[in-house]
């Protein structure tokens, strides 16, 4: 059952990645910084493998959820984004980003909801 649920996890992941990738190329944003701003197509393919197996990861994990945290990629670098209820969760989310192969870092910038919200 776990390995249904990562799985689809990953396919969902993948999905969500490539369209948001698609709709980024269409705007010309990455290929401009492909083109000349200092990272190769080849690169950019690699980020987007590392933020799809990170996106899929934390939506294998039980205790996060994949809708509340962001992921995006450079360089290998994973940045971290989003609203969670609990500290541990934004730890949890580093751990797992930082055990994908081909993360070299990871920057959290996950933020604790407020509680007045509620």
């Amino acid at each position: 059952m776990k390995t249904i649920k990562a799985c689809s996890a990953f396919f969902l992941a993948l999905a969500l990645t490539s369209i948001a990738g698609y709709g980024t190329a269409i705007s010309g944003e990455r290929m401009d910084m492909a083109a000349g701003g200092g990272q190769s197509a080849g690169d950019y393919i690699d980020d987007a493998v590392i933020t799809t197996k990170v996106k899929a990861a934390i939506a294998a994990d039980d205790n996060l959820s994949a809708f509340q945290i962001n992921v995006e990629t450079l360089k290998g670098v994973v940045q971290l984004s989003g609203f969670v209820d609990t500290h541990d969760e934004i730890t949890r989310a580093a751990e797992v980003a930082q055990k994908v192969e081909g993360v070299k870092s990871v920057t959290t910038k996950i933020q604790l909801k407020d509680e007045k919200s509620k």
